[in-house]
């Protein structure tokens, strides 16, 4: 039964808040793709908004003593700036040589099938039958996504190179996010300002590269700053949200699947908006997918 009165309320706003979110992962990712072309200066310009943008909440939060300074904090910090960088290029990339609806999707349901492998691998627990499944379905979506039904796909010249790049990227989440939960769970970092610390550090990384040759910077991002002002405000906010959501009683058994319908937006932009040729197949393997990780979510 649904719960009623102010409780309920509550509840269903955060879930809102959640969809919300998932909506803005597909829609940043989106600008993301229309500036492929930029490449790691689009990261950089991006990446250079959202300091600026968050710079204040940020600060206050290291003034209200939000962050309890060590060696391993630094080391954290510097650790998932670094793994950050890696995802954010190796994402930008994916989208220079493929579709949105190939990468994107491959990129966020990497990440929970290789938390599952790990955990067997590595730490020898069974899965259960619900996470036999759960895998199952996520490799099973992966390859209709990139054969859209036929395995000859992968002999036409890059047929498979948006999955390796949706793969490579769904693997470097899967790392910050495990560099990020242990910033903020056991050294007590709040998510703000991890996440924007990470932003500068990409910063600083690529401000090598710019300063290199400032005319290739500015003739790659001639016409793209819109799209990075909007991808440097809207990255962050998802992840914000998502956090707002579990801290108002959003249940992670439900914000977590949900979170995840931004597989399925992400198909449909690419479709609608970059008219890119979805089909049943691409669609359907999104859907398989996406029970694929709910699945393991549970599991």
């Amino acid at each position: 039964m649904p719960q009623r009165g102010k409780g309920g309320l509550v509840s269903c706003f955060a879930l809102v808040l959640v969809v919300l979110a998932a909506v803005i992962h597909a829609s940043w990712n989106l600008l993301s793709k229309r500036a492929a072309s930029a490449g790691p200066t689009f990261v950089f310009a991006y990446t250079f908004t959202a300091c600026l943008a968050y710079a204040p909440w940020a600060l206050w939060l290291i003034a209200q003593g939000a962050v309890a300074w060590s060696a391993s904090v630094v080391g954290c910090l510097l650790i998932s700036g670094i793994v950050h960088l890696g995802y954010s290029l190796c994402l930008q990339r994916g989208y220079q040589v493929a579709d949105l609806s190939v990468v994107y999707p491959v990129a966020r349901g990497t990440g929970p099938l290789l938390a599952v492998l790990a955990a067997i691998v590595f730490l020898g627990e069974q899965p259960s039958l619900r996470g036999v499944f759960g895998l199952i379905a996520v490799v099973g979506g992966i390859a209709l996504i990139s054969t859209q039904g036929r395995l000859a796909a992968f002999r036409k010249p890059g047929g498979s190179s948006g999955v390796l790049w949706g793969l490579a990227t769904g693997g470097l989440i899967a790392s910050y996010t495990v560099v990020d939960a242990y910033g903020v769970m056991t050294l007590g970092i709040a998510p703000v300002v991890l996440d924007w610390f990470a932003n500068g550090a990409r910063v600083v990384l690529l401000a090598p590269l710019i300063a290199a040759n400032p005319r290739r910077a500015r003739e790659a991002m001639a016409g793209k700053w819109p799209l990075a002002i909007g991808v440097g405000l809207l990255s962050p906010l998802s992840y914000i949200l998502v956090l707002a959501a579990l801290d108002i009683g959003a249940p992670l058994s439900i914000a977590a699947p949900l979170r995840e319908m931004s597989m399925m937006v992400g198909a449909l932009l690419g479709m609608v908006l970059l008219k890119e040729r979805v089909g049943a197949w691409r669609f359907g393997g999104c859907a398989v997918l996406l029970c694929g990780v709910v699945a393991l979510g549970g599991a």
